[in-house]
C-alpha cells in the first residue's frame, strides 16, 4: 500500500469526522462512507452512498479498511497535548477536564475557550491522526510482505 501525503491527510480527516475509509489495494482509489452504525448516522438515508456501498460489498476483499481511533486513544492524545502546554493555568484546567466524568467533552470545552491554544491543539491532533493512519499503512505493508 503506497499512499501520498495528501491521501493520508484526507483519510485522517475523514476518520476524525467519524467516516469509514477504504483503500482499494489494486487501484489505490480511496472510498469514504458514513459509518451508518454510529449514533450520528444510524437511521440516516443510505441512498446517496449506495453506489459506493455496493462497490465495497461486491469487492470487499480488494479493500483495506482503516480503523478509526478509539476513545481511549483520543484520551491519550489529549493527555499528551496537555503535557506540552506551556501555560500552567490552562494545563491545570486541561488535566482537571480529563479527570472529570465526560473527559472528552470537558477537554473540548476548555480547548474551545483557550484562545491561541485552540489552533495549537488542532495542529497537534492532526499530526497524531496522520501518524495513526501511517502506522496502519506500515502494519499492513509488513503483514503483506511477511505472507
Amino acid at each position: 500500500m503506497k499512499l501520498t501525503e495528501e491521501q493520508i491527510r484526507e483519510i485522517a480527516e475523514n476518520l476524525d469526522l467519524g467516516m469509514r475509509c477504504f483503500y482499494h489495494l489494486k487501484t489505490g482509489e480511496i472510498e469514504t462512507t458514513p459509518n451508518f452504525n454510529e449514533a450520528d448516522w444510524f437511521g440516516h438515508e443510505t441512498e446517496p452512498w449506495q453506489e459506493t456501498l455496493d462497490k465495497l460489498d461486491e469487492n470487499w476483499g480488494d479493500y483495506f479498511e482503516f480503523e478509526k481511533i478509539t476513545s481511549r486513544e483520543s484520551f491519550a492524545i489529549m493527555a499528551d497535548f496537555a503535557e506540552t502546554v506551556d501555560n500552567q493555568k490552562l494545563q491545570d484546567r486541561l488535566f482537571k477536564a480529563l479527570n472529570k466524568s465526560k473527559p472528552l467533552r470537558n477537554f473540548k470545552w476548555e480547548i474551545d475557550n483557550s484562545g491561541e491554544y485552540r489552533q495549537i491543539w488542532f495542529d497537534f491532533k492532526d499530526h497524531r491522526l496522520i501518524e495513526f493512519v501511517k502506522n496502519q499503512i506500515e502494519q499492513h505493508n509488513r503483514e503483506f510482505t511477511d505472507e
